[in-house]
């Protein structure tokens, strides 16, 4: 039933995949706004032709500037707006953040309706510790800059979660590998949908199955918090040598450090013993 909504920002998460997970609260609020303010869309007015719903769609995106951001900001002024991306919670890695930021600045009411989100679903079915967990985003497409984002974030005693895309699996699978030696990863993929997947193993192993499978769909990418195994419980030497193949005793010792969360220089002391 459409209910008379005051006037402002409605940020409304919808279905990353499976229509039926839209809630009740969000088709309600979609049907009460003046306009929705969307990604693309062909994509939202898809959602709300689902709905039976017809508003007026402003395509809101990462290319929006300043003139748009404004022409939004004084409707919300006068009529209540709905906020959407294509799938999922807005905001969650995408840029709706400038516009709640100036919504909050100027007092108009900013309301957020919680709802689906792959970060989270992804992150329920890994199996991997959920005590604690962080959100990334996306993973660089070069190389480098995929690296040293791993790098940073190795001693973060926390799952890390991760947006992928299927063309870039491998190449992240084989970053993970590099700089995060031992860790179990997790991808998600398919979300809520017919084909729903989620596979877990070590970066080598879960790249040997999407070479011989390629992958479609988006893709959540979740790691392993660093070991809190006791270090005898660690196969240390093993790790190392692995390492010392390619790698300097340093090196070899910090990949090591970053994967375990052992001290870093007893490890470069036995990789130098090893050498």
């Amino acid at each position: 039933m459409e209910q008379n909504l005051t006037s402002g920002l409605y940020i409304v998460a919808t279905p990353i995949g499976n229509l039926g997970d839209i809630t009740l609260r969000a088709v309600d609020v979609l049907r009460g706004v003046e306009a929705v303010a969307c990604e693309d869309t062909r994509v939202t007015g898809k959602l709300l032709h689902h709905l039976g719903i017809k508003k007026r769609l402003i395509r809101y995106d990462d290319h929006a500037g300043e003139h748009d951001r404004e022409q939004l900001l004084g409707m919300m002024e006068r009529a209540p707006v709905a906020l959407v991306s294509d799938a999922g919670t807005p905001l969650i890695s995408d840029p709706g953040y400038r516009l709640v930021r100036l919504a909050r600045e100027r007092g108009i009411a900013v309301t957020s309706l919680p709802g689906p989100n792959a970060a989270v679903v992804g992150m329920t079915l890994s199996g991997l510790p959920n005590d604690r967990f962080l959100f990334a985003g996306f993973l660089p497409v070069k190389a480098k800059a995929r690296e040293t984002v791993l790098s940073d974030l190795a001693g973060v005693s926390a799952t890390l979660i991760f947006y992928e895309t299927a063309p870039r699996l491998l190449a992240s699978l084989a970053a993970i590998d590099t700089v995060l030696p031992g860790r179990e990863v997790a991808v998600a993929r398919e979300l809520t949908k017919k084909f729903e997947e989620c596979r877990s193993g070590t970066p080598a192993e879960l790249a040997s199955h999407y070479e011989a499978h390629p992958p479609k769909g988006e893709i959540v990418l979740l790691i392993a918090p660093p070991s809190k195994e006791p270090a005898q419980d660690i196969d240390v030497d093993g790790l190392l040598r692995a390492e010392l193949a390619n790698a300097k005793p340093s090196q070899a010792a910090a990949k090591v450090a970053r994967a375990t969360g052992l001290d870093r220089k007893e490890l470069y002391a036995r990789a130098m013993a090893l050498k």
